[in-house]
């Protein structure tokens, strides 16, 4: 699955996200929009943690809530 998909699958997604990163408010979710930079951003400034462990979280999310491949299309995307 390339991120495209996940971006059009945006909706279905955020609550999983907000179970996850709960500091991030539906206004925030509704900017990121699907945006994966941007939600690695927003984790980021919400968690004052760096981009390198933002993006592994967003990984680990990924791995774990997609199938395989779909997953590694995502890891690829970094």
């Amino acid at each position: 699955m390339s991120w495209d998909k996940i971006e059009g699958q945006w909706k279905q997604v955020t609550g999983k996200i907000k179970e996850k990163w709960g500091k991030l408010t539906d206004q925030d979710l509704t900017v990121i929009d699907g945006k994966r930079e941007q939600l690695v951003g927003k984790i980021q400034e919400k968690y004052g943690i760096a981009k390198d462990e933002a993006e592994r979280q967003v990984n680990d999310f990924a791995s774990a809530h997609f199938s395989t491949d779909q997953a590694k299309a995502v890891k690829k995307s970094f």
